[in-house]
């Protein structure tokens, strides 16, 4: 039995929650997946995966064992890195991940410019606003807006974003411009659920903040489609600043309750900051961070 290959197959089993959705991640045929987890367990004398019909679930020794396994085979990867010359030059696979409207209109344009000046790089960009687990799910850089948890991950800050309150010319014509968040009460508002409460907005810069209800016309579930239905009229919205720039410069939309803003979020490069650091990664993070730097995320 090759343990090691033994080893990446288990561990593609736990992070795809079963035994075929493994086998079509890997390509291999199910009895094989099966086979290679279960020679695994015979030699080391124990039982890893409890199966059932429906699903897997580690056993106590399992979960220890996938910390041992993610360990060793990342030393591995980095010995192979080191012993191929990726410390020595920058070569390589990259996975960046980024939120979706930010990673478009400003990680591309990025992307897009390294790619050229590096050759020897290919870069995995992974487009989501869900938050991607570097560790886990063997991300090499995060893009992250807002305040980040302490942790041991390394951070390099590039900028910052405001959330804003907006609203169509025709809309502040009909029905005035909110003076301050309470005013809130008497205005169509339209939310993006995965940023924003249907219920309540939050504002201010004091702890605990200003949390204002808000009366939710519309619920959407992607800004593009939010910022879309303000341009028309519906209603307010609240959003990161980058997302409506185009907008704004447009006066498609126009900025009320700036004075009531919370405190700008703060936007990062996150990586697992492990030494050495890859040459690839450390040529990138040079590359972009002074960029993003240079680029607008705001209207001020």
């Amino acid at each position: 039995m090759d343990r090691l290959d033994a080893m990446a197959v288990f561990l593609a089993v736990v992070d795809a929650g079963s035994l075929s959705a493994a086998a079509r991640q890997l390509g291999m045929p199910l009895a094989t997946v099966s086979r290679k987890v279960a020679a695994l367990e015979a030699h080391l004398n124990t039982r890893l995966l409890h199966r059932t019909t429906r699903q897997l679930a580690l056993t106590e020794t399992g979960s220890a064992y996938v910390a041992a396994c993610r360990r060793i085979l990342g030393e591995i990867g980095e010995a192979e890195r080191t012993a191929s010359g990726e410390y020595a030059m920058p070569k390589g696979e990259l996975t960046v991940t980024a939120p979706m409207m930010f990673g478009r209109l400003h990680i591309v344009p990025v992307v897009a410019e390294f790619l050229a000046r590096y050759p020897e790089i290919e870069i995995n960009l992974v487009l989501t606003d869900r938050v991607m687990h570097l560790m886990d799910e063997h991300v090499d850089l995060a893009v992250r807006i807002g305040e980040l948890p302490d942790s041991s991950l390394m951070a390099t800050n590039v900028g910052k974003v405001r959330r804003v309150v907006c609203a169509s010319p025709g809309y502040l014509a009909r029905h005035g411009a909110p003076a301050t968040p309470a005013d809130l009460a008497a205005h169509d508002c339209i939310s993006f659920e995965v940023m924003e409460s249907r219920r309540a907005w939050v504002f201010g810069t004091a702890r605990p903040a200003q949390a204002v209800p808000v009366h939710s016309r519309l619920a959407v579930n992607t800004v593009d489609a939010a910022i879309a239905a303000a341009s028309l009229g519906v209603g307010l919205v609240r959003v990161m600043s980058y997302q409506v720039m185009d907008a704004l410069r447009d006066d498609t939309l126009r900025i009320v309750l700036e004075p009531f803003e919370a405190s700008p979020l703060p936007v990062s490069l996150l990586h697992k900051g492990q030494a050495p650091l890859p040459l690839k990664l450390r040529a990138f993070l040079d590359f972009a961070a002074p960029r993003l730097r240079g680029r607008q995320f705001s209207i001020d």
